[in-house]
């Protein structure tokens, strides 16, 4: 094995220079070593790679740099004057650093290994050493470090991952999102996403993704399912002992989502205090872990989604106004399926094929009556629910006769005694439901609540005590 003497060579380049941009990782470097040859060679190798690299003399240094600037590795020497490399990683893995870690010494003995590799090492390289030596450990820790990171993502995302669909739909109201889409992705702009609940915003937001030409990863976070004392720490990361529970330092999902597209849904969820902190992160593209004082960098797009009016909100002070103005650069208004039913047979056609594989069963043919059925309801529930509806229909083998209920469809009679009963619009609640039939089952009865109970199966003490929460004492009319 050669020596150390023996690859080194005269440098004009000094630390912190730029040796060209073009094909560099966008990967941060920090190498410390008491030697100035070492430093000048490793500056030398790494920078033709990498994005940033930076040098220092000793732990109190490197600290110094490390304070102003993140960095995705570290190379340290372990015998430095003043602190060690290895008590050095010791207080750093205590303040939740993440960053991958490789030591270099010329005195190796087995227990300083396993000191080192303790301590939270990734890998560990004897002096001296061949250039590609050091550049095949820095790729091993890059790769490990890319794995990580989307063994994180898919567990977090295969349930998803699993059902994804496409946009489908050739409807105008469609070719017009489509449009956007395509108009849009290729910029770095933060994009507003609105729409009903179902009717597609997530699929919308990764269709941006796709084609925005981002090398990192899509992550997603609803807004309104994580609880908000735990809302900062899932986006923005948190330290060892940050709060009850916190054993271990953990990066934020805007880390995760660095060189790619993070998708905030149901932001009309998110609770003022946070707004304030993401608008920050929106303003300065920088997080601060809870329970640390140091700014992380992060490069990512910011896509929003909310099935509210926020403008409403912001008018009535559940949402800031300077936070809307900044997610508000572009909007995209998805259409309920209602105001596209021409879409509707290409969609259920789509749902039959693709989850007849996940079933294992053969697709469902429908006919016309049965494309004419589905374009009659109204599909509250929007794309969702027409999924859900050919999946029951899959399951089967028909389209259920009860499936899309609607006032359109038929006489739909419900029975309340004499004669026909009334239909109800299928955008109504069970509730609403409920009370009308009660109330006309009453009113068929001439109010006489125990033989309405009988009619309805119910209890007269339930009887009662529905119409008193409806605020109804008397009988209904007729």
């Amino acid at each position: 094995m050669s020596s150390v003497s023996s690859v080194l060579e005269p440098s004009s380049i000094e630390p912190g220079e730029s040796t060209g941009g073009a094909g560099k990782e966008p990967v941060s470097v920090l190498v410390v070593d008491n030697e100035p040859g070492m430093r000048n060679f490793l500056y030398r190798a790494l920078a033709r790679r990498y994005a940033l690299v930076e040098v220092a003399e000793s732990v109190e240094a490197g600290e110094a740099l490390r304070q102003r600037c993140h960095f995705d590795l570290l190379v340290v020497d372990i015998r430095l004057p003043g602190t060690s490399g290895v008590d050095w990683l010791r207080a750093l893995r205590e303040q939740g650093v993440r960053a991958d870690v490789i030591f270099m010494t010329a005195y190796a003995d087995l227990d300083t290994a396993i000191a080192a590799l303790r301590a939270g090492a990734s890998d560990f390289i004897l002096k001296p050493f061949r250039t590609e030596q050091m550049l095949e450990a820095v790729r091993r820790c890059l790769e490990n470090r890319r794995m990580r990171r989307e063994n994180f993502l898919l567990r977090r995302q295969v349930d998803h991952l699993q059902n994804m669909d496409g946009i489908i739909g050739h409807s105008r109201a469609m070719a017009e999102v489509s449009a956007i889409v395509q108009r849009v992705a290729p910029t770095a702009s933060t994009v507003l996403i609105e729409g009903e609940t179902g009717t597609g915003k997530e699929l919308v937001a990764r269709a941006v993704h796709a084609q925005s030409g981002r090398s990192g990863d899509f992550v997603a976070v609803n807004c309104g399912s994580i609880s908000p004392e735990l809302l900062e720490s899932e986006l923005f990361g948190h330290t060892r002992g940050a709060f009850t529970g916190a054993h271990s330092a953990r990066d934020g999902l805007f880390v995760y989502a660095q060189g790619g597209t993070i998708f905030l849904d149901e932001i009309g969820e998110m609770p003022l205090a946070m707004q304030a902190k993401l608008l920050r992160v929106l303003e300065e593209h920088s997080v601060r872990p809870v329970g640390s004082d140091r700014e992380v960098p992060v490069d990512c797009r910011v896509i929003a989604a909310t099935n509210q009016r926020l403008a409403g909100r912001v008018e009535t002070g559940e949402f800031r106004g300077d936070l809307f103005y900044r997610l508000n650069v572009l909007s995209i208004t998805i259409p309920a399926l209602r105001e596209r039913v021409e879409d509707i047979p290409a969609l259920a056609e789509h749902f039959s094929e693709t989850m007849a594989v996940n079933l294992g069963l053969g697709p469902l043919p429908l006919s016309h009556d049965d494309i004419e059925q589905l374009q009659d309801y109204d599909w509250p529930g929007n794309v969702r629910e027409l999924k859900n509806v050919i999946e029951r229909s899959l399951l089967l083998g028909k389209l259920p006769s009860d499936c899309c209920r609607s006032a359109q469809a038929g006489s739909g009679e419900l029975d309340a005694g004499a004669g026909a009963g009334p239909t109800y619009p299928t955008r109504w609640t069970l509730e609403q439901v409920e009370r009308e039939h009660i109330l006309a089952v009453l009113g068929d009865v001439g109010g006489n609540k125990s033989e309405a109970a009988r009619r309805l199966g119910v209890s007269r003490k339930t009887l009662e005590r529905k119409c008193q929460a409806w605020g109804v004492y008397t009988a209904a009319p007729h």
